[in-house]
């Protein structure tokens, strides 16, 4: 398919509206270029997505942890210290989540489109693209985990070889009206935060009765043809729980740091809820993500103290996600080794999380605007650490990848304490981007 502008001679093409494509969007008007951003939705709908807004977040409503000492918490830093819009947008939709930052999904997708098809610029056009556009303009693939099937073939001729996948599964929604609140207790573990979940807390019996409930339930099938690959920091609560019989108490029902103040104590597991929206309509099962048929899902949740009369605004669903093989596709610059006009941002790219997807969507936005020449970031940054990583892994295995504190190097940060190190490296990365903002006059 050929697209065409009129408007300027210079347009650069999006495709996908996601948060990616959300913020690259953004950071190239920002700079006076134009763009086009092509959306399918709502002329073709995805698995997972409940609305026709942009950068809608359709798994949890969590952005992760605010302390620097956390991965996440040092890529928001470095985003902020970038002027990512999406952030910036996140802040005015937050919802009360300890010392995460969560927002009201729905929300946030809701303004980001208003800002952005008011923002001069940019023209946003709901269509589905079929084929990668031809001609000499930059462009950024930005189509998400939830590519389109004509889309993802049209690429597996560009990625040398078909494009790989993983299963995802989102966390049911439940109505705020049908939970017993009596019988749930308000707190964040290690008191972070002004007591922003609620727990449902379980003794053991109860316990280990929720996961063999969880064990003996049938999940959705999969197609003969698809492997039932998942994605580690998103197994269904079911996966977790045939790992064995503590596994989910030592994973999303973890009790430590929380105190039931009715007893004094610390409970066997407690089951997390979260706001998911602003107006406190809606709660999220914290680390529930499932593909459980629907009826079990309502069989076995709603044996959970509080929640016996529940009723789902969302279940739980499976849904399939496209990425490519980055190490074989791009350089760190997240641009295509055979066409270097191409760049790929977010997930589609082979980063994992909607942080690491804003962040891949910025610089894809910055490096499709400049061209050559330019510099990479520096690896000490937990961005250009990132990136480097999926631009250089072993593309014999390769799996999305979440940015870690791991990826950082060790050297000239020697230090037994764990956090005191991590506080060590992000105090490095963040100097180290500064110089890199000054020389690159960002």
């Amino acid at each position: 398919m050929q697209i065409h502008s009129q408007r300027v001679k210079k347009t650069i093409t999006i495709i996908g509206g996601g948060l990616a494509g959300a913020e690259a969007a953004y950071q190239i008007a920002k700079s006076g270029v134009a763009v086009d951003l092509f959306e399918m939705r709502p002329q073709v709908m995805t698995e997972a997505h409940g609305s026709d807004s942009l950068a809608e977040m359709v798994c949890s409503n969590s952005l992760g942890s605010e302390e620097i000492t956390s991965a996440s918490g040092l890529l928001k830093r470095e985003l902020r210290m970038l002027d990512s819009f999406f952030l910036r947008s996140a802040e005015k939709a937050r919802v009360p989540a300890g010392s995460s930052l969560s927002v009201d999904r729905l929300h946030l997708a809701a303004s980001i489109t208003a800002e952005l098809e008011a923002m001069p610029g940019i023209r946003i056009i709901r269509q589905e693209i079929r084929e990668i556009p031809a001609g000499g303009m930059p462009l950024v693939i930005a189509s998400g985990p939830l590519t389109s099937p004509a889309f993802a073939q049209a690429l597996s001729g560009l990625t040398l070889r078909k494009n790989l996948y993983f299963y995802d599964a989102t966390c049911p929604l439940i109505r705020a009206e049908s939970i017993d609140f009596s019988k749930l207790f308000a707190a964040s573990r290690y008191e972070k935060g002004e007591a922003d979940f609620l727990n449902i807390p379980l003794d053991r019996e109860p316990y280990e009765s929720f996961v063999m409930n969880l064990v003996g339930a049938e999940p959705e099938q999969a197609r003969d043809f698809e492997k039932q690959i998942f994605f580690d920091a998103c197994l269904p609560i079911e996966e977790i729980a045939r790992r064995g019989m503590q596994s989910l108490a030592f994973g999303p029902l973890k009790p430590v740091g929380l105190v039931d103040p009715r007893t004094g104590a610390r409970p066997y597991a407690a089951v997390q809820l979260r706001q998911d929206d602003l107006k406190k309509h809606f709660f999220q099962l914290v680390g529930f993500q499932t593909r459980l048929k629907h009826g079990d899902q309502k069989r076995i949740f709603r044996t959970l103290p509080g929640l016996e009369n529940a009723e789902f605004e969302r279940f739980g669903r499976m849904h399939r996600n496209t990425y490519i093989n980055a190490p074989l596709i791009i350089n760190q610059f997240s641009q295509c080794k055979k066409d270097s006009r191409i760049y790929f941002a977010g997930q589609i790219s082979g980063v994992e999380g909607y942080v690491e997807s804003v962040a891949s969507g910025l610089l894809c936005g910055l490096f499709a605007v400049r061209g050559e020449p330019r510099s990479p970031l520096p690896e000490t940054t937990a961005i250009g650490a990132l990136l480097s990583y999926i631009a250089h892994a072993g593309w014999q295995d390769f799996r999305p990848s979440k940015f870690t504190f791991g990826l950082l190097a060790d050297s000239g940060v020697e230090c037994r304490d764990k956090k005191r190190k991590k506080e060590l490296k992000a105090e490095r990365a963040c100097e180290a981007l500064q110089q890199w903002i000054k020389r690159s006059a960002i």
